[in-house]
């Protein structure tokens, strides 16, 4: 018999400790910002935006642990084995494209917090936000390579404590009208703002909890040790946790950022909220802030610079014609690290420049990942091989109608 109630704190952890991962890093810079901005354009009334973001996550998340108890295979393998090389192709060329822009916008992210952090002028080397993220990314590194995967959780675990006392404590100072906040969360509105508040509604719900490292969470599975169909209620009770934890946190950012009024965009506008705080509240508040979107924005680089590598090094085993080979991808294998040391380090050009065009290309392709990696679950996930795992009507009905949202969000972001 497994253990099904843990007694200890480490037991909880073992409990959960996959959906605190998911949770740590789908929240980084792109959740702050669109949800800072978000805030201070529309306040809290599109709150329920955040809550149907994260639901659809959860169920894509859900449909994919199944395909995996079920079959054995990561949703990466079933996709290549199953669609061949010209799936295998679009795949390593998103990975590609999405490590670059993401990488660079995480070691930005942390950067400016840390920079607003230290007192000094931004010109001098030592105190420039370009150090300081090329410093987080090396110390990411180093923090992958020197300890196995429990090290890794509890020290996510640790980074999204902090991330979390700090961020609701924020919002609870913010909170002045518990009753609006509740109307945002039960009424499905959009404010006018200006004309644009169904593009920051829209780019709210479909922002919430990440892109890409939703794959991450079959390798996270495998590190767990959750491999057999009993284990479902396990992995639904961790996703249940992740996507909870990150509506709390979407939710808790449209308080803080409601009604201030900061400067800027991406993680300008980060350092912009906590001064606002520290003018409306005092220096103390502005702390409180800084100390929670640290732990956002690195946990996220953290878990992002751990888990991607496994999609690369997966993807690479798999490459045509190769046969689908059922061994879990080993965090020390060459392709790994390889991978590791890419994503850490080649982003760095794009701290000194604009994205610009290439900049709209990658939100296109992203707009994109999440109703096709829905699309390939719906599909998937009603073959006969998943057995009492396979799709029922309610989980078709629901699937389908999330990737017809999602694909509907991404031709009105790409239009917009």
């Amino acid at each position: 018999m497994r253990e099904t109630m843990p007694k200890t704190g480490a037991g909880l952890l073992a409990l959960i400790g996959p959906g605190v991962l998911v949770a740590a890093t789908g929240v980084g810079a792109g959740d702050l910002a669109t949800a800072g901005f978000a805030g201070q354009r529309l306040g809290v009334a599109v709150a329920w935006a955040v809550v149907v973001g994260a639901l659809v996550k959860l169920v894509l998340n859900e449909s994919l642990a199944r395909w995996q108890l079920a079959t054995g295979e990561t949703i990466i393998e079933g996709i290549v084995r199953r669609l061949g090389p010209v799936a295998w192709a679009c795949l390593m060329l998103y990975l590609l494209f999405w490590t670059w822009f993401v990488g660079a916008a995480l070691m930005s992210a942390c950067g400016a917090v840390i920079s607003a952090m230290t007192p000094g002028p931004d010109s001098t080397v030592l105190q420039s936000p370009v150090f300081y993220g090329i410093g987080c990314s090396a110390l990411g590194v180093a923090l992958v390579l020197a300890g196995g995967f429990k090290f890794f959780e509890r020290l996510m675990a640790l980074c999204i404590g902090f991330m979390f006392v700090a961020v609701i404590l924020a919002a609870v100072i913010r909170l002045d009208d518990p009753l609006a906040l509740l109307g945002g969360l039960a009424i499905p509105r959009v404010p006018e703002a200006g004309g644009d508040g169904l593009d920051w509604t829209v780019a709210l719900a479909g922002g919430v909890g990440g892109t890409l490292t939703i794959v991450c969470y079959s390798y996270w599975m495998r590190e767990s040790g959750r491999t057999e169909v009993e284990d479902l209620k396990r992995c639904r009770t961790d996703i249940i946790v992740a996507y909870s934890m990150t509506a709390v946190f979407g939710v808790a950012m449209l308080v803080i950022a409601s009604g201030l009024n900061a400067d800027g965009r991406g993680s300008v506008l980060i350092a912009g909220l906590a001064e606002s705080l520290g003018d409306e509240i005092g220096a103390w508040a502005r702390w409180v802030f800084l100390v929670g979107a640290l732990g956002a924005v690195f946990s996220s680089l953290l878990g992002v610079w751990q888990s991607v590598p496994y999609v690369f090094a997966d993807l690479v085993r798999l490459r045509p014609p190769t046969k689908v080979i059922r061994e879990p991808v080993s965090t020390r294998s060459l392709t790994y690290r390889i991978y590791l040391f890419w994503i850490a380090f080649t982003p760095i050009g794009g701290l000194f420049v604009t994205f610009g065009a290439i900049q709209k290309w990658y939100a296109i392709v992203g707009a994109f990942f999440i109703p096709v990696l829905g699309l390939c679950l719906v599909l998937l996930n009603n073959r006969r091989e998943l057995g009492t795992l396979r799709n029922g009507w309610m989980a078709n009905a629901v699937l389908i109608a999330s990737v017809g949202a999602l694909l509907w969000a991404a031709i009105y972001l790409v239009a917009w």
